[in-house]
């Protein structure tokens, strides 16, 4: 049944009034659905408001609540009633301060909190004892809490689940470990609204099955839900710098620093400028660069990636913010939905790989309503520049890139049916009816959840002679549960799905943490080494527990660290412009200035071999001292 909210609503409207906005008709319709029962998908251009269209309709109820007649308001924070999920730290932080300045605003006695993988010990404990009122986490921090025992305790007031930036999630395992915690939500309230938000999304109708099924977790309840469509026409403006002499422009490698001069004549242009790369070996290195050439900039300038200890990304987020910082090198860390307002303007070096990462990255400057975002692709070699005008004529013509969702894996299934068993246990009918429940094990056949189940509780026919591996122990009550506490706190070190090489902490000798990086980057230096991590140039020493202990390094050449994680193919949408690109330049048809740039090159090309044209397949043959080889 639907209810009216007029007093809460009302005082919403007054509070954007006072800050001198106006509420958008899609926040609106986000408020009144949520209020009505509902569940979503919202899906508004970057900086157009979604986080106060998602977290404003709780506090909306709350208020209303305490309204009613018979209420006792005691001025107290509630129990935990909105859980708000987020695939990245910085996006984190930033929901967290934008929540908290709402609540506070409204004069409401909530408590919003954060728990990441840089949460301290001390506000660990807190929330051990009690949650907040609003928590932002991550999907592997709510599997986490769900491998407690008390869990469904802390939980039972829930109300919201907000799933940040759900195309980020969509197409990888960690979106199929938010299907599964969502289901568990749901079986213990099934009553919890869902709202998920995004910015770029070709696919938003599998993209809400997946978040919210309609078949629904629980037998009988058929979740309402919609697509709330937000901002579409933002304003983004998409060029590439091109250098007045290209005929001399490297044909292949992405690391170098050929357009050097270029980017930093672009960052003295703008008050405050994102340079992205797409790995952090890169970010290194054009950080270095850009230092080197600009020494009077340091201190006004910033690197960030996943790699470098939380103090320096919070620094960097901090000045960021406030607008102390000229320019900051970094990678995927800052791609989603954080917003700094002060950033005029977004540089991409090298390709930006495809449609959706240009657009994201793009939306980091401008990030406000009615303001204009402005991205330039910078080339590092000679074909980047026909990869560039591909994503901004796929971008231009909204051909945006659908995520496809993973279907039934099994290990992450094995890992999951652990962390419950860790927490409050489960029954095997009701278990496997709640996995099934959700879109990415709708399909699992009895005999993959045989394998399954006898997997975590023998090891399977590979390591059942293994006691470690016998991890899940059935009760005489039928109910199977994790009883040895150390597996258990084992298995608790180890969930999530983000495979990595083994991570090895870089500390001075007097103990200050930079950051770390792959093992096997470490096992390949002597001592005396130098190398360049966290924009520095540090000497290596020695490797104790985990830990490669470095002093100051000396100018001069330097090792630059790999992570294997930071590669990325292009995606469908702009290989398919690509090949477009080059159909058009062979019929003479070239419109692009990044097109006209190398129109010389590829003129040698097809004189010297050939330029494909859509439906072709170029293979080149080529003799050296080494033998014969293939294209």
């Amino acid at each position: 049944m639907k209810r009216d909210f007029p007093q809460a609503l009302h005082r919403l409207e007054s509070w954007f009034a006072a800050n001198g906005w106006q509420a958008f008709d899609f926040q609106r319709e986000v408020w009144r659905a949520y209020l009505d029962g509902e569940s979503g998908l919202v899906h508004s251009a970057t900086g157009s408001g979604k986080t106060l269209a998602a977290s404003l309709g709780p506090l909306a109820e709350w208020m209303e609540e305490q309204e009613s007649p018979g209420a006792v308001r005691e001025g107290k924070p509630p129990a935990l009633r909105v859980l708000w999920i987020t695939p990245m730290r910085a996006l984190a932080g930033d929901t967290v301060l934008s929540i908290d300045r709402a609540v506070k605003g409204l004069g409401l006695p909530w408590t919003v909190g954060l728990r990441t993988g840089d949460t301290s010990s001390a506000e660990r404990a807190r929330q051990a004892r009690k949650l907040p009122s609003v928590l932002v986490t991550t999907p592997e921090s709510l599997s986490l809490m769900l491998s407690n025992a008390g869990a469904r305790d802390k939980l039972s007031e829930l109300r919201l689940v907000v799933v940040d930036e759900w195309h980020e999630l969509l197409g990888n395992k960690r979106g199929v470990m938010t299907e599964l915690g969502l289901a568990r939500l749901r079986q213990w309230n099934p009553k919890v609204r869902t709202w998920g938000l995004s910015a770029t999304l070709g696919n938003i109708e599998e993209a809400l099955e997946r978040l919210v099924p309609k078949t629904g977790t629980v037998p009988g309840l058929t979740p309402v839900r919609c697509v709330v469509k937000g901002v579409s026409d933002k304003k983004v403006l998409m060029d590439t710098l091109i250098p007045p002499e290209v005929d001399k422009f490297p044909w292949a490698g992405h690391l170098g620093l050929v357009m050097l001069d270029h980017v930093i004549e672009a960052i003295e242009s703008s008050r405050s400028t994102l340079v992205f790369t797409n790995v952090r070996s890169q970010a290194e290195i054009w950080y270095q660069g850009i230092l080197e050439a600009r020494p009077d900039w340091a201190g006004l300038i910033g690197l960030h990636h996943g790699s470098l200890d939380s103090d320096v990304r919070k620094w960097v987020e901090a000045g960021l913010k406030e607008g102390k910082l000229k320019a900051v090198v970094a990678t995927s860390s800052l791609d989603l939905g954080v917003d700094f307002s002060p950033v005029e303007r977004v540089l991409q070096i090298g390709s930006p790989k495809g449609v959706a990462r240009l657009l994201q990255r793009a939306g980091r400057s401008g990030h406000a309503p009615g303001q204009v975002s402005r991205v330039t692709c910078v080339p590092s070699h000679a074909l980047e520049f026909v990869e560039a005008a591909a994503a901004r004529r796929a971008a231009m013509a909204g051909r945006i890139e659908s995520r496809t969702p993973v279907d039934r894996p099994l290990d992450l299934l094995t890992q999951h049916l652990v962390t419950i068993a860790a927490g409050e246990g489960f029954e095997e009918e009701a278990m496997k009816a709640e996995v099934r429940s959700t879109c990415a094990f709708r399909d699992l056949s009895d005999a993959e959840w045989g394998w399954a189940l006898d997997f975590v509780t023998r090891g399977g026919d590979a390591l059942k002679a293994y006691p470690d591996y016998h991890k899940v122990v059935r009760d005489e009550d039928g109910r199977y549960r994790v009883k040895d506490a150390a597996i258990a706190k084992r298995h608790r070190m180890s969930i999530g799905t983000i495979v990595s090489d083994a991570a090895v902490n870089i500390c001075y000798l007097r103990g200050k943490r930079l950051g770390n990086v792959e093992e096997s980057f470490i096992a390949r230096l002597a001592h005396g080494d130098n190398f360049i991590f966290a924009g520095q140039v540090l000497q290596f020493l020695r490797v104790e527990n985990m830990t490669a202990y470095v002093k100051p390094g000396k100018p001069g050449s330097a090792l630059i660290p790999r992570w294997d994680g930071g590669k990325c193919p292009l995606s469908s949408e702009v290989s398919d412009g690509i090949r477009e690109l080059l159909e058009l330049h062979v019929e003479g048809r070239e419109e692009e200035p990044e097109m006209k740039a190398v129109a010389r090159l590829l003129r040698l090309q097809n004189t010297w071999s050939k330029v494909p044209k859509r439906h072709e397949m170029l293979v080149e043959q080529t003799e050296t001292r080494e033998g014969h080889h293939i294209f």
